[in-house]
């Protein structure tokens, strides 16, 4: 299992992609579950249970797991679609906080990536999720920046990558 964390608009989702991308291309069976199907505005990290109950503890166990994906086609967050995950050669978790202390005894590895300034990183953020979306980002940057010095996650990462 390998974990890429690090703060909102890092660049995490891309690096994934790539990683995963070719993992597939060596023939591992490889599949990718993002913490942004599960966290909101208004609940960043205690949803880590679902992913654990749902996804982690399953495949541990060599079964399926699954979760349901949030929803916001509506404009505020709901149960979405299930997802299943077949139990792969590799579990890429990507998105902020996927390599908590809780998780890292499981990790395979733990890839930080810090993406330049807040200023920066709420440039790009904006830029992808509207500009309506401005204040929620600063304030999920204030949240991001205590969690991040609590957890200690880029001190932990056996990669850190700017």
């Amino acid at each position: 299992m390998l974990a890429i964390d690090g703060p909102s608009g890092a660049g995490k989702s891309t690096l994934a992609a790539r990683v995963v991308a070719g993992l597939r291309a060596r023939g591992c069976r490889t599949e990718l579950v993002s913490t942004d199907a599960f966290a909101t505005w208004d609940d960043p990290v205690s949803w880590w249970p679902r992913l654990v109950d749902g996804v982690l503890r399953p495949l541990e166990n060599g079964v399926e797991g699954a979760y349901r994906r949030t929803d916001w086609t509506a404009g505020a967050p709901r149960p979405g679609e299930l997802v299943r995950v077949p139990v792969p050669d590799v579990l890429v978790l990507e998105g902020v906080s996927c390599g908590r202390t809780s998780v890292r005894p499981l990790l395979s590895h733990l890839c930080w990536l810090s993406g330049g300034s807040e200023k920066a990183r709420l440039t790009r953020t904006t830029a992808r999720d509207g500009e309506a979306a401005r204040a929620e980002l600063g304030r999920w940057q204030r949240f991001e920046r205590g969690w991040f010095a609590v957890d200690g996650t880029a001190a932990a990462a056996g990669t850190r990558l700017s």
